[in-house]
C-alpha cells in the first residue's frame, strides 16, 4: 500500500479484512446456505501476456492443521478443467447457480428491487462516476443479485449484493483483482448513480499465505450515503478469485448496525458464494 495511506485507519482496514480472508471456503465447507462496488475497469480479461501461462497458479503447499475443524494453512483447491466454462452459455449457468438468493445468505434477507442484473460491465472513468458497458473481450459472463435486510426494530435497511464473474482465463481474473485495488487509490470518492456515493475508500489485497478460501482476495472499506440511507453509513466490500471466476460481496450499512455487524454479514456471504463456486468447478 502507499505510504501516504499508513495510519490507524489502514490498520483497521487490514484487521477487518483478515476476518473476511480467512472465513469459510474449502477448508470449512459451510453449506448453510448499487451492486457490489463495481469490479474493475473495462480493460479486463483477454489472453495472458508477458509469457504468463493462462490457467497457471502458484500455490503454497497446503499444510493441514491438526486442530479439529481448523482451516488449512494454504488454499489447495484446483478447478476441474472439464467444469471450467468455455463459452457464455456455460458461464451463465455457473454465475446463476453460484450467486446467492434470499434463502442462501443470512436470515431475514429479502430481494432488493431490482433483484438481478447481468450481461454488462462496470467502468470507472477519470470522473470517478461509475458507468456500464457491454462485457469486454475476455469476460464470458457477469451476474449480480441484490438482497436487503429490511428495516425493523429501530434499525435501518442494510443493502447487500453479490456478483459472480467468469473470465476466459485465470490470468484475466487475476488482472481484475489487481486493477480493483488501484481503483480506490485513483478514486477514493465514487458516484454509483441514483444519488449513491462512496467516500474514504481504502483497499487492501491480501498476501496469498493469508487467504484460506480462494486463490486471491481483497478487502475494501469506506463510507456510503444515498437515498434512504439515514445519513453516512459504513460500507464494506470484498472480492475473491477461484481460478477464472471472481466473486464480489458488498454490504451498505444502516442505522443501528456497527461495522462489526457489516463485516459478519459480508464474511458470511463471501464464504458461501466461494463454496458455491467450488461446487460448480469441482
Amino acid at each position: 500500500m502507499k505510504l501516504m495511506l499508513m495510519g490507524t485507519r489502514v490498520v483497521a482496514v487490514a484487521t477487518a479484512g483478515v476476518l473476511l480472508a480467512g472465513c469459510g471456503g474449502s477448508g470449512s465447507k459451510d453449506k448453510g446456505g448499487p451492486d457490489p462496488k463495481p469490479s474493475g475497469s473495462a480493460k479486463q480479461g483477454g489472453p495472458a501476456t508477458d509469457g504468463e501461462k493462462a490457467g497457471a497458479s502458484k500455490k503454497p503447499d497446503p499444510k493441514q492443521s491438526t486442530l479439529p475443524g481448523a482451516l488449512p494453512s494454504a488454499y489447495d483447491f484446483t478447478p476441474n478443467p472439464e467444469r471450467v466454462p468455455k463459452n457464455a452459455a456455460q458461464a451463465r449457468k455457473l454465475t446463476r447457480n453460484a450467486a446467492l438468493g434470499e434463502n442462501d445468505w443470512t436470515a431475514g434477507m429479502v430481494r432488493h428491487a431490482p433483484y438481478e442484473s447481468g450481461g454488462s460491465w462496470p467502468v470507472l472513468p477519470d470522473s470517478c462516476v461509475w458507468t456500464r458497458s457491454p462485457l469486454p473481450s475476455g469476460i464470458l459472463d457477469s451476474f449480480t443479485r441484490r438482497l436487503d435486510i429490511p428495516a425493523q426494530g429501530g434499525k435501518g435497511r442494510v443493502q447487500g449484493a453479490v456478483t459472480v464473474t467468469v473470465h476466459q482465463t485465470e490470468a484475466g481474473a487475476d488482472r481484475e483483482i489487481k486493477d480493483t485495488v488501484q481503483e480506490s487509490f485513483r478514486c477514493p470518492e465514487q458516484e454509483l448513480g441514483g444519488g449513491q456515493r462512496l467516500s474514504g475508500l481504502m483497499s487492501l489485497q491480501f498476501d496469498q499465505k493469508d487467504v484460506r478460501n480462494a486463490d486471491a482476495s481483497l478487502f475494501e472499506a469506506g463510507k456510503y450515503s444515498g437515498p434512504e440511507s439515514g445519513g453516512v453509513q459504513d460500507y464494506v466490500w470484498s472480492k475473491s478469485r477461484i481460478g477464472p471466476v471472481t466473486t464480489a460481496v458488498s454490504v451498505k450499512g444502516a442505522k443501528g448496525y456497527t461495522n462489526t455487524d457489516l463485516l459478519r454479514i459480508a464474511a458470511e456471504g463471501g464464504a458461501k458464494v466461494l463454496y458455491r463456486v467450488e461446487l460448480e468447478l469441482k
